[in-house]
């Protein structure tokens, strides 16, 4: 299997971050290979395969979440995978993370770990959000 470049990489991750951007469901489910495993840690299902089951949380999400932004903060590359450290912004409108989100600003930190399956679609995505942050700005009662 030939490595992936960092560009083609980069490609990929930002159309991901792109279709997330504009909730669109189809269009982040069409750079998950169809094996996808989606694994967001501590979202209650744990671990899904397949993009059928990544369906479910990005729907979530979009409800939650509106306005996003993903900045890119750093990269680090290896042989088809990519680390990225980013900072998302936007607002809550939903309950993000079972938290009560009234509409407001929220910003916190992503740390994705995607490998790349020989076709160049995403065949694993990890994501890592810094809950404490949300917390901070989401305060319940």
């Amino acid at each position: 299997m030939m490595a992936m470049t960092r560009e083609q990489m980069d490609r990929k991750i930002d159309e991901h971050f792109g279709f997330e951007a504009t909730d669109d469901v189809e269009g982040v489910l069409a750079t998950l290979a169809p094996d996808v495993e989606h694994d967001i840690v501590g979202w209650p299902t744990g671990p899904t395969h397949g993009r059928a089951a990544a369906r479910a949380f990005y729907e979530a999400m979009f409800a939650d979440l509106s306005e996003s932004k993903v900045a890119c903060v750093k990269r680090l590359y290896g042989d088809n995978f990519l680390v990225d450290e980013s900072i998302w912004s936007g607002r809550a409108p939903g309950k993000p993370f079972g938290l009560d989100g009234k509409g407001q600003p929220l910003q916190f930190r992503l740390l994705h770990i995607i490998e790349f399956a020989e076709n160049g679609y995403i065949k694993r995505e990890n994501v890592w959000i810094d809950l404490a942050a949300i917390l901070t700005q989401l305060p319940q009662g």
